[in-house]
């Protein structure tokens, strides 16, 4: 069966909210055959990588940057997973306060080098979540699992 792996650090209840969007929406019963298992940054190991299919990542932007809880997840996990995954799909949402042009920046790039597939749209939202915001994450979560469907 086909796993979808989310890996997120959710600090504030604007990042709980969407986390819990995204989760709604990998999670719908319309989507069939996709196993769904969510870890926090500081617990995902390269193991959880290896062994799915692909992934959603979901971090603060920090001082311009990803949460220091997803920077370890990538420094852990880089290169033992490197070969492994190429070609796997991924989706991203970030929250900041302001913006999130840094965090995105730093995750595109790693990513990339990682080999990985952008498969949705990044949910970006700076300050509080709006109705919209909330469908975009639930519709992220539902496209990666849908990508992966046998």
């Amino acid at each position: 069966m086909p796993r979808l792996l989310i890996v997120q650090h959710t600090p504030s209840p604007n990042l709980r909210v969407m986390y819990e969007a995204v989760l709604a929406g990998a999670s719908d019963p319309a989507i069939e055959g996709v196993q769904v298992v969510s870890r926090p940054a500081l617990g995902a190991t390269a193991m959880d990588v290896l062994e799915a299919d692909g992934y959603v990542l979901g971090t603060p932007a920090n001082l311009g940057y990803m949460s220091g809880a997803m920077k370890l997840f990538f420094d852990q996990v880089y290169y033992p997973v490197l070969d492994a995954t190429r070609g796997r799909p991924f989706g991203l949402y970030v929250h900041g306060n302001n913006d999130t042009t840094g965090a995105v920046r730093a995750i595109e790039g790693i990513t990339k080098g990682m080999g990985w597939t952008r498969a949705a749209e990044h949910v970006l939202v700076a300050g509080e979540p709006t109705t919209a915001d909330i469908g975009a994450c639930r519709e992220l979560g539902g496209t990666l699992a849908a990508t992966l469907m046998d």
